[in-house]
């Protein structure tokens, strides 16, 4: 019983790590399209190129 309780600590763990790894994901894009829109608004296009190129190394 004592393997099993390990085993779902473990379990709870990893899956909170992976909600936390999830919100901060979500939290960085939210600002880079904010940040996009704004270079956009501004036609800064050489910000806007090194946001949309971060943004596309995000979804990789």
């Amino acid at each position: 019983m004592d393997k099993m309780k390990v085993s779902y600590e473990v379990m709870l763990g990893l899956a909170a790590e992976m909600l936390l790894d999830e919100a901060v994901l979500k939290y960085r894009m939210d600002k880079l399209y904010a940040a996009i829109d704004t270079a956009l608004a501004s036609g800064d296009k050489d910000t806007f190129q090194r946001l949309t190129d971060e943004l596309k190394s995000l979804h990789v």
